[in-house]
């Protein structure tokens, strides 16, 4: 048995390894949101994700006798997932967003102690912006957000939309996703506050708009 952070997701991995459906059909259930997520980091659309998906399956399938365990399984899935995204993104003709070009990654940031770094609250603010004319929690109900939120986070280089996404939306670990990108406990770092802080200025600039005279 493998079994997840907080203990909610148990994978039986010698059901697995011996072909049983029901412990496939359980992996599946236990992936396939997240998986669909990473996905569409990197394709157009939501079809495009579900082949992406589909083909990683097949990959696990058929590479799962040689799984060595040298990290969670969990891990394992969604390198094969990245690999096969990214392949996908290279191969269709998009344009480079300006957050992947050579010195996009430069101008100014924000403090990352105004973030939490731990926790069930992990990437939400620890210091709150000040009040606007209008509260956050309004335009959430409107789906206004929401909405710029996800535009924020596409917009993003493809490393900055993979941590950020681990991190704040599936709730990885830093070591977790050291471990699933394949690089260090400092480059995930610079990733994340970068991706942070892009998004959060995104999100102050619309707010600030939001409470302006003339809204």
């Amino acid at each position: 048995m493998e079994r997840h952070e907080g203990g909610t997701v148990t994978v039986d991995l010698a059901g697995l390894l011996a072909g049983d459906e029901d412990a496939f059909r359980d992996l599946v259930r236990a992936h396939q949101a997240t998986m669909m997520r990473l996905a569409l980091l990197h394709v157009r659309s939501t079809a495009d994700a579900e082949e992406v998906v589909q083909e990683t399956w097949l990959a696990v399938l058929q590479g799962i006798d040689g799984f060595e365990g040298r990290a969670s399984l969990r891990t394992w899935i969604c390198r094969i997932l990245l690999n096969i995204a990214r392949r996908r993104a290279g191969q269709e003709s998009r344009s480079v967003p300006m957050s992947g070009l050579p010195g996009a990654d430069g101008g100014p940031s924000v403090d990352p102690d105004r973030f939490m770094s731990s926790g069930p609250n992990a990437g939400h603010w620890s210091v709150p912006p000040r009040r606007w004319g209008r509260q956050p929690e309004d335009l959430l109900l409107a789906g206004e957000l929401r909405e710029l939120l996800g535009d924020a986070v596409r917009r993003l280089s493809p490393g900055q939309r993979e941590v950020i996404t681990m991190r704040d939306v599936e709730g990885w670990t830093s070591t977790e996703v050291c471990e699933l990108m394949e690089i260090s406990e400092g480059h995930q770092r610079v990733l994340l506050h970068r991706a942070r802080s892009r998004v959060r200025q995104t999100v102050e600039s619309y707010l600030e708009r939001q409470s302006s005279p003339a809204n």
